[in-house]
């Protein structure tokens, strides 16, 4: 009896000391008893038709969630002849028809079946069938799933030294000092969590590129890295330093057009495939915040992927070439570089090319609008990239859900008829390559993401790179299901939660359309003051252009004409302030403090009301977390309310500082009810300035 008591005991224990490692991949008892009941009377056995190693991964995964999920050890086995009906059993199958990725899952009160053309998408299949369970679905139902976005990437940019260029959770996952002869087991758990939520594709390496993964001695390394992902169906693309052929090759140039480099990029995508021979091709940053690119020479960038697809000619791998380029000029708009770039060779891209765009203009602000390349390139696939990453939203102290930023940008109509969604995945213009790639925000953190909640950002991505018509709100309860709790207030609380924290981040941060006042360099906290830097539009000012008059960018003509890159439909919405979304209002127009908006306020008066409300509801959100004590894993539990109380206090730095710093050009008083913090400017600008100490 005492060792019952005591087992009882350490399962309570571990039932709540969870330190996040296993992300939504956690198979823990089902509590609801009736529910286990129900699934442990419909699944007996797992039986499996075509052995291959692809469908025993799927069997070996789905018997582990099974025997934690409903307490019961649940038996495979290998049979041959195909059988359509097995009672009891759920039936893992290859068939001849279906698309490459695609699974059809069939349930009833008898049994369940999953079948796919292929061994991942039958893997996938397997995980979408343990996600129904770890949601407490019913078992009677049919699910037929194919991707709607061919390439589902992250983009790591991690660097050889360990250390990774907008990471908040930790060094490089990879441990390249270990690789080839040791490789963390931890990459296991990484290629599993992907393949749960289709995510078939990695770029090991930040587009700042060194050379030095191009050389046998990272190539190796790689390798290791793809031997280990390819079970899981996932691809490795290396980021690739358009000055290689010098750095490396010793060659006197790099010019694109010249023989001898095409002729060592060649060499190079050969010696690669002797490596990884299912190698899934090219990333690229040129001609970007002061990397090498074609430019250098006088080419575009078509000739420069041009170059790098021809090397690819014969292989299945694509080359994709980031569209984040912009020019130092202080009478420019960075908001048109890229379209402006992009435009002239629009259609003289490789058809192994893709342009891979920023989900908005400027670089990952909490809201943009929708990137005007998205609708207007016709003859060039555009991949979308988002940034998982939150460089510019709380990175790693902010409670912030990034599902509805995605699903914003991917429902935003670039015309009368189509999506950005339905631009990125081809429908519009039939492209036959299609890319979504996001920011990974993965580190050495024992819990993947250093906040906990950012796991749900990682996993909200790979979801709408599967399917983006899903909610933010379904992917939200899913993963609450699969990672806190199935108990529906508690859920619903969560989602609630979630949901409300990125508005609530830029109320107190960019509201109105504001965007790009962070910190120099660490991007981190308010510094709307910053006026100097290593070129203007790396400034603060270049951006909210503040005077006495009034504040924001003007796009429509003054400032610049931006808005003359959407189609006619999008102008009409943004170009006439008294019309215009009042999220993108500073994006498109400069307006005087006195200027009167729909809600009945001054510009002046709404955005101090808006910077005054968000600590409010940060406080809101601590109260909310804090109704959930003793219902969620504690560890967890405790780890957010510490991050919570961190949120607090700088949700009030950026209220200060962006109220006393504006302030002085508008000369005017805060709205009734509010009251003026007891701070001076120069007491936030000293909080700032600590940050470039060392």
């Amino acid at each position: 009896m005492k060792r019952l008591f005591v087992f009882f005991m350490l399962c309570n224990f571990l039932s709540f000391a969870d330190d996040g490692s296993r992300l939504w991949l956690k198979y823990d008892l089902i509590k609801s008893e009736g529910q286990r009941k129900i699934y442990n009377k419909t699944y007996k056995k797992i039986v499996v038709l075509n052995q291959t190693p692809g469908t025993a991964l799927a069997a070996k995964e789905l018997q582990d969630a099974l025997t934690g999920l409903l307490g019961t050890n649940i038996p495979i086995s290998y049979e041959s002849n195909n059988v359509t009906s097995r009672k009891k059993s759920i039936v893992l199958g290859l068939t001849e028809q279906g698309a490459e990725e695609g699974f059809t899952i069939t349930g009833d009160s008898r049994s369940a079946r999953i079948e796919s053309k292929s061994e991942i998408g039958l893997l996938y299949g397997t995980f979408a069938f343990i996600r129904r369970i770890q949601n407490l679905e019913p078992i009677t139902f049919k699910l037929t799933d194919i991707p709607k976005i061919k390439v589902r990437m992250l983009n790591h940019w991690d660097n050889a030294d360990g250390t990774v260029e907008r990471g908040y959770a930790g060094s490089s996952i990879w441990k390249w000092p270990e690789l080839p002869e040791t490789i963390d087991p931890r990459l296991i758990q990484y290629a599993r969590a992907n393949a749960s939520i289709g995510i078939n594709a990695v770029s090991v390496n930040n587009v700042n590129a060194s050379s030095r993964f191009l050389t046998p001695e990272y190539l190796r390394k790689i390798k290791g890295v793809a031997d280990m992902l390819r079970p899981y169906g996932i691809k490795v693309f290396i980021s690739v330093n358009f000055k290689s052929p010098k750095t490396l090759g010793g060659l006197e140039t790099s010019d694109p057009l010249d023989e001898g480099v095409k002729n060592w990029w060649q060499k190079k995508t050969d010696e690669i495939h002797e490596y990884i021979p299912d190698f899934g091709g090219y990333l690229v940053k040129a001609n970007s915040e002061g990397e090498p690119g074609p430019q250098d020479y006088g080419r575009t960038h078509a000739d420069g992927a041009n170059m790098l697809a021809a090397a690819l000619e014969k292989r299945d791998g694509i080359v994709i070439w980031r569209a984040f380029v912009y020019n130092a000029d202080i009478n420019g708009d960075r908001f048109q570089e890229a379209f402006n770039q992009f435009k002239p060779p629009d259609g003289s891209f490789h058809e192994k090319v893709v342009v891979q765009v920023k989900n908005g203009p400027i670089d990952f602000m909490p809201r943009e609008p929708f990137h005007p390349m998205f609708g207007a390139f016709p003859k060039t696939p555009l991949a979308m990239e988002f940034q998982i990453t939150q460089e510019y939203l709380g990175q790693s102290t902010h409670l912030t859900y990034l599902a509805p930023m995605f699903k914003e940008t991917l429902d935003s109509k670039v015309d009368a008829n189509y999506t950005v969604a339905e631009i990125v995945d081809g429908t519009k213009d039939r492209f036959p390559i299609s890319v979504m790639a996001g920011v990974a925000n993965t580190g050495s953190d024992v819990n993947w993401t250093g906040h906990p909640f950012n796991q749900a950002n990682w996993y909200a991505f790979g979801r709408l790179a599967w399917d983006y018509s899903l909610s933010s709100e379904q992917i939200a309860k899913e993963w609450t299901n699969m990672t806190l709790s199935h108990e529906p207030s508690v859920v619903n609380s969560i989602v609630d939660l979630m949901t409300e924290s990125l508005p609530t981040y830029i109320k107190y941060t960019y509201p109105l359309g504001l965007h790009h006042m962070m910190g120099e360099g660490h991007h981190y906290g308010p510094q709307p003051w910053l006026e100097k830097s290593g070129r203007p539009d790396w400034t603060s000012v270049y951006y909210h252009r503040a005077d006495s008059k009034g504040i924001g960018f003007d796009r429509i003509g003054k400032m610049s004409n931006a808005i003359s890159l959407y189609s006619k439909e999008v102008q009409n919405k943004w170009n006439n302030p008294a019309t215009c979304d009042l999220n993108y209002l500073m994006w498109f127009h400069h307006l005087d403090w006195t200027y009167k908006l729909s809600t009945g306020n001054t510009v002046w008066d709404e955005l101090m009301i808006r910077y005054f409300e968000g600590p409010e509801d940060v406080k809101s959100m601590q109260s909310q977390w804090e109704s959930l004590k003793g219902k969620v894993d504690s560890e967890f539990f405790d780890n957010v309310a510490g991050r919570l109380k961190t949120q607090e206090r700088e949700a009030y730095w950026w209220r200060d500082a962006c109220y006393l710093y504006f302030k002085d050009f508008s000369k005017l008083p805060l709205p009734n009810g509010l009251k003026a913090p007891s701070r001076t400017l120069e007491d936030v600008k000293n909080i700032e300035r600590i940050y470039h100490l060392r």
